[in-house]
């Protein structure tokens, strides 16, 4: 067998010593976990913590294995949401495995704090379910397709989902019938959305079998809202239009605007003349993502979503302006960052009872305490501040919010899942050691990521907490 990982390849040295040679519904190691909220997989899939990091690993051929492996590479480099790809596993004993051609393993990271389309619908979290997934896989499908992407299996089981202050974000899972091209025609794009249009169609009707969907949802109509509104994203990311000569410098700022707001940018920006005018024609891609995260993580080392970052960036420049106004002289944004770190942040963190804290990102919990103290707030008609706030939300929101997709427990004694419903590609677990003697395969070599692209075939297919803020 033959182990091929991105670099730094020592990051993958743990995953060695596993029973590779074993087929992986088979496996029994302490490693295994446990994963909560099970989807459908046309694969076998378990769920591996080493070293302080969880791994997915799915078991299928290595023509496919070798493809979603380009594919989910290429999607990084990009900047298109999707899990991280650690490696693949080639060239294993195909005896007793679960389909005659899995003969390869693709190893993935897990996607912290992500969540299921099912358990969306099952804690909304002040999101319109509907609504929230269907822009975030629309938005997902663009990126794909503007980035010249044919993901081929669209559907709400192939995405995982990330809360991001009162929305939501997608992420690709499932690449293995993606396909790169320079660009993709509408004859391209058109077969993907319909075939996005079919397999969300099934997934609600089997929601709706099992009473989890809200009985004024329409599966049918709501899978062919996501036409229209991808068809309506696609036209406002790629349409042309005439500018008079005296109205053209505000109109192209005015669309980038729109594009940014999007999360998208323009690469090229041509104007043509015609008798009615100039003509206006973007050429579109994925904007840089991470402005803001960027930038909040320069000033206060937050790591949080965009959206996040946008609300707290805004908390801190509310709380810089009321430093101001009480203290009667100007205040640096780093003197302004650093004290609402120590005044409103950490103490709203630092409350969380321990049972809770993994509920939700800290970024998405302090969003969350803002949005519950403008609720407050509107009901008393009157600021209530930031501790009341934060002690109401603790109290009677956090813990409400679903547990995390991981379970607190390995395997149950690392027995093969045999009678246990197949997961999906990418799920969360929990910490056991790696045994110091433990020893990779004798059989086994790990190779870097070059050496997969030059042997591979190419294939097409207390009072803890401060009062001030005005967030």
């Amino acid at each position: 067998m033959r182990f091929v990982f991105t670099p730094p390849a020592d990051q993958a040295t743990g995953l060695l010593t596993l029973p590779w040679s074993v087929p992986l519904e088979d496996w029994r190691d302490d490693r295994l976990v446990e994963i909560r909220q099970r989807g459908i997989s046309r694969h076998v899939v378990r769920f591996v913590y080493d070293d302080g990091t969880l791994y997915a690993l799915k078991e299928l051929s290595e023509r496919l294995a070798r493809r979603e492996y380009r594919v989910l590479r290429s999607l990084a480099v990009k900047g298109v949401p999707a899990v991280e790809v650690v490696g693949i596993t080639v060239d294993l004993q195909q005896s007793g495995r679960s389909q005659p051609d899995a003969d390869a393993i693709l190893v993935t990271r897990f996607l912290s704090y992500a969540t299921t389309y099912r358990a969306v619908f099952s804690h909304p979290r002040g999101i319109q379910p509907v609504d929230g997934l269907l822009d975030a896989l629309v938005e997902l499908l663009a990126r794909l397709h503007l980035s010249g992407f044919f993901w081929g299996d669209c559907s709400l089981s192939n995405t995982l989902f990330r809360h991001d202050a009162g929305t939501l974000e997608a992420y690709l899972v499932d690449a293995e019938t993606s396909e790169e091209h320079p660009t993709l025609s509408d004859g391209q794009r058109d077969f993907d959305v319909e075939l996005a249009v079919e397999r969300i169609f099934g997934e609600l009707l089997d929601l709706q079998a099992g009473e989890r969907l809200p009985a004024d949802v329409d599966p049918l109509e709501i899978a062919e809202e996501l036409r229209s509104r991808y068809d309506s994203l696609w036209q406002e990311l790629t349409r042309e239009e005439i500018l008079r000569p005296e109205e053209q410098r505000y109109r192209i700022a005015e669309r980038l605007r729109r594009l940014n707001k999007l999360g998208f940018d323009a690469d090229e920006i041509e104007l043509i003349g015609t008798p009615e005018g100039n003509k206006l024609r973007l050429r579109t891609r994925v904007a840089e993502s991470g402005h803001f995260a960027r930038q909040l993580f320069l000033r206060t080392g937050i790591d949080a979503g965009e959206n996040q970052a946008r609300r707290l960036l805004n908390d801190i420049a509310s709380f810089r302006a009321y430093l101001e106004q009480k203290e009667g002289r100007p205040f640096s944004e780093v003197v302004a960052a650093n004290r609402w770190l120590e005044e409103i942040y950490d103490p709203v963190i630092a409350a969380i009872p321990d049972d809770l804290r993994d509920r939700l990102p800290p970024a998405e919990i302090f969003h969350e305490v803002l949005e519950h103290r403008w609720y407050m707030s509107e009901v008393a008609g009157r600021d209530v501040g930031t501790t009341a706030a934060a002690r109401s939300y603790l109290e009677q929101v956090l813990p409400a919010a679903p547990e995390p997709l991981e379970d607190n427990e390995p395997a149950e004694d690392s027995l093969p899942l045999e009678d246990s419903e197949p997961v999906e590609d990418n799920e969360a677990v929990e910490d056991n050691e790696l045994p110091e003697d433990s020893q990779p395969p004798e059989d086994s070599e790990l190779l870097e990521d070059n050496e997969l692209l030059e042997d591979s075939p190419t294939t097409e297919d207390s009072e803890p907490l401060e009062e001030p803020t005005v967030g």
